[in-house]
């Protein structure tokens, strides 16, 4: 599956994307009377952006597969064929517009959650401006063309989001949060063996980087095989996939709901995305190798989920293991090698990302309001609340693939 450029930006849409959320970002967190202003900042900002994501999606040709649009390329650190390499194809436009959505939707959650608290106005300015942050990387990761950007937005999004969860998260926030950071980094580094093993094989030209310079390299079986793994281990990690899931129910239930949104709903998908716009055009060979053993996997994790999820007593760590099966689904799809699977994944990571924020976002508004997160707590609640609890079992219901509703297409 090799990717082509077909068109370059005549306006950098990417590159504006990505630099206006970190320069606002960091200007609303490090500026202390802006973040008392910094959540009304923030909100037009990620508004903004959501206009300019979608002015951004109209201007791309949709009909064209395996092809990178609104191209843009520029020489970085030549020396060593690192460029700042960014385009779209129709998977990253779809995720990109899937962040910019719910990055409003979890900021206005996220006020709500914070009023009548003590400092509410720079609690939640920090806390937004952090958004703003991880937004910016969001984007850059399903943007980049270049693998060492990549690598770098990979890594770099740990930084806002261990605060987003230890510091603004509830109980257990901190030991979950240094459990997410251990997994991630421990991911990442296996990744950068991985990347300095693509550095050796290609060319070293000055975009030696570039996906589209990557794709076709040759490379011994072997090799190939080391270097497909340590990108595999780091995107199974991200997935989550079972055995190496653990921190997700930790991390969902510990992080404030909206945290939660953008972990599962967006940033997990770097894994199902990097399998797909890396792994399988850079290691064709190998991933068509390892595909049963992943298959396997992959079948584990959507057994183990549902299994799990069945025995939890505990609203939130309920919905993560829904998460850990529906990612087993997604991976699934992806290395059973069928297009018509592949193309189901795809539509699966988008699916997925809307109806589990509608159920982390309700059961999370729940569990503020009832002061607890036991599932018995909740019994009669469509008599107290029934339009939340309405909304609930419809994103539910979307979730475990009734027909008619957006799960059931990738599914079945």
């Amino acid at each position: 599956m090799e990717m082509q450029v077909i068109s370059t930006a005549s306006i950098p849409w990417l590159s504006i994307l990505v630099g206006i959320p970190a320069i606002v970002g960091v200007l609303v967190a490090a500026i202390a009377p802006l973040r008392v202003m910094g959540r009304w900042i923030v909100l037009v900002v990620s508004l903004f952006e959501l206009v300019l994501g979608l002015a951004a999606a109209v201007s791309m040709d949709w009909s064209a597969a395996n092809t990178y649009q609104l191209a843009e390329t520029h020489n970085w650190i030549p020396a060593i064929g690192v460029s700042w390499g960014l385009g779209v194809n129709q998977l990253g436009m779809a995720m990109i517009l899937l962040a910019l959505a719910l990055v409003p939707i979890v900021l206005i959650a996220g006020w709500k959650e914070d009023s009548g608290k003590r400092d509410a106005g720079r609690t939640s300015g920090m806390y937004a401006a952090l958004i703003l942050m991880l937004e910016a990387f969001m984007v850059l990761i399903f943007a980049a063309r270049d693998v060492v950007l990549f690598y770098i937005a990979f890594e770099a999004m740990l930084i806002p989001l261990y605060f987003m969860i230890g510091r603004f998260g509830g109980r257990n926030a901190r030991a979950a949060a240094i459990k997410f950071l251990l997994y991630s980094l421990f991911g990442g580094l296996i990744m950068l063996a991985g990347v300095i093993g693509l550095w050796v094989v290609s060319d070293q030209s000055a975009n030696a980087f570039l996906l589209e310079n990557l794709s076709g390299t040759q490379m011994s079986g072997t090799v190939e095989m080391a270097i497909f793994v340590s990108f595999f281990i780091a995107f199974a990690i991200k997935a989550p996939m079972v055995p190496v899931h653990t921190w997700l129910p930790d991390t969902a239930a510990a992080a404030r709901p909206g945290t939660s949104v953008l972990l599962v709903g967006v940033l997990d998908k770097i894994g199902t995305y990097g399998m797909i716009a890396l792994a399988l055009p850079l290691f064709p060979n190998a991933s068509k190798t390892a595909a049963p053993a992943i298959i396997v996997l992959a079948i584990i994790s959507i057994l183990y989920g549902g299994l799990a999820a069945i025995g939890q007593k505990d609203l939130m760590r309920l919905v993560s293991f829904t998460s850990v099966s529906h990612f087993g689904f997604m991976v699934l799809g992806i290395y059973i090698g069928s297009h018509l699977a592949l193309v189901g994944a795809m539509f699966y990571m988008v699916a997925h990302g809307v109806s589990i924020a509608g159920l982390f976002l309700i059961s999370g508004f729940l569990t503020e309001r009832g002061g607890t997160r036991e599932i018995a707590a909740f019994r009669g609640m469509q008599r107290v609340t029934p339009v939340i609890a309405g909304t609930w079992l419809v994103a539910g219901l979307a979730s475990i693939a009734l027909p008619g509703l957006s799960g059931f297409v990738p599914e079945f």
